[in-house]
């Protein structure tokens, strides 16, 4: 017989929410290029992160309504072609349909953010893995700034939706920001460590590891107090195995849902889409 996994938290703990402060600066975005068509205003942005610029696009009703919901977006590292913010594009057109208003970001791994550049293998190393990603939850934090500042949208009334490291960041984010109510987090895993030691490997990789580790999603979910959560996971999926979706699924608070397709790791089926839209729709209206 097969021992069972089991997973456990870091044992140096998540870190403290105070390592993903950021400074209470006035938000600077600014509209790039902005397109009104099918009653939905879509607007190329950037903001401040930091000392970083960061990419992002809105999609929104073309005449702002009161109460909105309001959804960030953040998508996988996969194909060149939706490694950035159009993997959502369909999602977003779909809820701002109905009122919402979307803020997709391109986060570092975004061939936008690298200008077509391979993020995995030429931009990052493992020597600024762990910076870079507490960097990266700062980024989702002011994009939620972005996403507020909109006109009409409800902060009590916002979701998170990520696919892939997005999914992972977002569950980290979930343990320190409580201004996203809702999740959906798409084919994540347990651990940042192994999916950066599928590429480059540093000299030493226990001290990689220890280091990586006060990072993991688990714990931060286990803190998290959203109130709701829904996990998709695809059932040949290459990169997830269905203990690390068991265990990343187990981690989040009541209430949870889990939905497993016949798919692949990109998730890419209708199913997967109208299942994400049904969740939201069934929450961020009432």
């Amino acid at each position: 017989m097969i021992a069972p996994l089991i997973f456990t938290l870091a044992a140096s703990g998540p870190l403290d929410a105070g390592a993903f402060a950021y400074a209470s600066a006035p938000l600077r975005a600014s509209v790039e290029k902005s397109s009104v068509a099918g009653g939905l205003r879509t607007s190329e942005v950037s903001f401040v992160s930091g000392s970083r610029t960061v990419w992002a696009e809105i999609v929104a009703p073309a005449r702002a309504v009161h109460s909105a919901p309001g959804v960030l977006f953040v998508h996988w590292l996969g194909s060149n072609a939706t490694t950035n913010h159009r993997e959502f594009e369909p999602d977003a057109r779909a809820l701002a349909k109905r009122g919402a208003t979307c803020v997709l970001l391109d986060a570092m791994w975004s061939t936008v953010t690298t200008q077509g550049r391979d993020w995995f293998d030429d931009v990052r190393t493992t020597q600024t893995d762990y910076a870079n990603s507490i960097a990266q939850v700062v980024d989702l934090r002011r994009a939620l700034d972005v996403l507020l500042a909109q006109p009409g949208v409800d902060p009590k009334r916002v979701a998170y939706v990520a696919h892939d490291f997005g999914a992972m960041y977002g569950a980290v984010l979930a343990g320190v920001d409580p201004r996203p109510r809702f999740y959906v987090l798409m084919a994540g895993t347990t651990s940042f460590a192994d999916w950066y030691l599928l590429g480059k490997k540093p000299v030493d990789l226990d001290a990689y590891r220890a280091q990586m580790a006060p990072l993991d999603p688990l714990a931060y979910l286990a803190r998290s107090r959203a109130r709701g959560f829904m996990f998709q996971f695809a059932a040949h999926d290459e990169f997830v195995s269905a203990e690390h979706a068991a265990a990343f699924f187990g981690a989040a608070p009541l209430p949870r849902a889990m939905y497993l397709y016949d798919a692949h790791h990109d998730l890419k089926t209708p199913l997967a889409l109208q299942d994400r839209l049904n969740w939201l729709e069934a929450r961020l209206w009432v």
